[in-house]
């Protein structure tokens, strides 16, 4: 619970997974839970190596959807012989621990938060409706504004209009927030941008402002304004720009890569194609394993696998 309460200060959306029903012999109990991250990382315990990577699978669709769902894994033939009931996910199960699983797979969506620059009564409505949504915004005079309140994730609205737009502009765009939004006129917009041009910064970094900020709605009021601005954002939101970027968190400059997703040809389990999943090479193809025992299988007669994998 810490860990969800960390992630939702920092706006990160995650999954929460409960265990509702257990079966024994599972390592996993009623009311055990854990957090999935939208990197993939999981925090706590909810079963064994055959449920973490099920687990792990469905919270990245559950994220993509926005809907919570309830998992049952079980051996196949049990699932086989039971009267499931409608919206339930069944996930055979065969690895050698036996035992079944209810996790009920539910999206904590961090509502996104706003800096609004300025005091005009453009500024004041947008913080307003923002407020209406539930979202978090912070409305801050241009004096206070300072580069420590900007993020990566951050999304700027500079609402100044004209009083020190260039000022708040410097201070935001070197953090490379995810959207830096000017509430300026396109004739004021080439003055902002003449002003950055000479204080060195790049065309690619000037690329990144969104100028005018918010939907082309022709002339409108401040609060008509302010509606344009949230429209964009939420568009932009549901879009899934506002997103962490994993690129962000690697210390080189390659992108981070999501491990492919095969099946362990002897419990039927999906598992991720990397080192730490027990590799076998077996003429000249590499399987992965979800257990040991899994592997030692394999080894003995991999024909036999790999002929079963082929029927199907």
């Amino acid at each position: 619970m810490e860990r969800a309460v960390e992630l939702t200060k920092r706006g990160e959306s995650f999954v929460m997974a409960t265990v509702v029903w257990r079966q024994g012999p599972s390592s996993g109990q009623s009311g055990s839970r854990a957090i999935v991250t939208e990197d993939g990382e999981l925090y706590g315990w909810i079963g064994g190596a055959c449920a973490e990577p099920v687990l792990i699978r469905e919270a990245k669709t559950v994220l993509k959807e926005g809907r919570a769902r309830l998992i049952w894994l079980g051996q196949e033939k049990e699932l086989e012989q039971l009267h499931v009931p409608e919206g339930v996910y069944t996930v055979p199960m065969n690895c050698q621990s036996e035992g079944a699983l209810q996790i009920y797979v539910e999206p904590v969506q961090s509502a996104p938060r706003v800096t609004i620059v300025g005091r005009s009564p453009m500024a004041l409505t947008l913080t307003s409706l923002l407020t209406a949504l539930d979202w978090n915004a912070d409305l801050i005079d241009l004096a206070d504004f300072q580069s420590e309140m900007v993020e990566e994730s951050s999304i700027v609205v500079v609402a100044t209009q004209g009083h020190g737009d260039e000022d708040a502009v410097e201070i935001a765009l070197p953090k490379k927030p995810v959207y830096l939004g000017v509430v300026a006129s396109r004739k004021r917009g080439e003055a902002v941008f003449a002003y950055l041009r000479d204080r060195n910064f790049s065309e690619d970094a000037l690329s990144t402002i969104t100028l005018p900020a918010g939907v082309d709605l022709g002339h409108t009021s401040h609060r008509e304004m302010a509606v344009s601005i949230l429209a964009e954002l939420v568009k932009l939101r549901a879009e899934g720009k506002f997103k962490k970027s994993s690129a962000s968190t690697t210390r080189t400059s390659l992108p981070l890569l999501e491990p492919e997703s095969v099946l362990d040809l002897v419990c039927g389990m999906t598992v991720d194609a990397v080192p730490a999943n027990r590799p076998y090479v077996h003429e000249g193809v590499t399987y992965y394993f979800c257990a040991p025992g899994c592997r030692a299988s394999f080894e003995k007669d991999p024909t036999s696998f790999i002929n079963q994998e082929a029927k199907c």
